[in-house]
């Protein structure tokens, strides 16, 4: 709601959707979001009583999902994808964000994650890096004061997504250049 209120560049336009802790909404929802909007990226965030830092997810994972969601369902597969492979990670370089933000002297901790978690977040991410191939991000944050405020959270969130942007434009130009050869 805060990244919302503060927005990204101008060239950039931003859609925020709250998506509900449920397996069945997820998988319905998320190539939902995909087909309407056509993306250039999907940044998911989550909020983990257990993360103390902003963490930026590197991978989903398609099996392992035993928890009960909000309507107190789990998935009898246990897993995201029948078939997928096991492991989807992000085009998005993690490593090179997160070296980024850290340089730009925000009053938060940015770190990075290969275990986005097997409950609702790991099934959204990999529901979503499945259905755009990997153009999607993730980024578990910590519960509001604990330690930052809302304020501090939306401007991380802010320069993060800003920096996957442009990661991404400077991957695709590479891209964009080996196929003209």
């Amino acid at each position: 709601q805060e990244l919302e209120k503060l927005g990204l560049r101008d060239d950039v336009d931003l859609h925020v959707y709250e998506v509900p802790v449920e397996y069945q909404t997820v998988q319905r929802l998320i190539p939902a979001l995909w087909k309407k909007h056509s993306p250039q990226l999907v940044v998911h965030v989550g909020v983990s009583g257990m993360a103390t830092t902003v963490t930026l997810e590197k991978c989903g994972h398609n099996v392992g999902y035993k928890g009960l969601d909000n309507c107190r369902f789990c998935p009898g597969s246990q897993c995201c994808v029948e078939g997928g492979p096991e492991c989807i990670d992000s085009v998005i370089d993690m490593d090179t964000v997160c070296k980024r933000v850290s340089a730009l002297g925000l009053d938060v901790t940015v770190t990075i994650s290969k275990d986005a978690g097997r409950y609702l977040c790991d099934f959204t991410y990999y529901t979503s890096l499945y259905q755009s191939r990997g153009r999607s991000a993730f980024i578990h944050v910590p519960p509001l004061g604990k330690p930052y405020t809302a304020e501090q959270l939306g401007r991380a969130l802010q320069a993060i997504i800003e920096e996957m942007l442009d990661v991404l434009e400077h991957s695709e130009d590479k891209i964009n250049c080996q196929h003209e050869h």
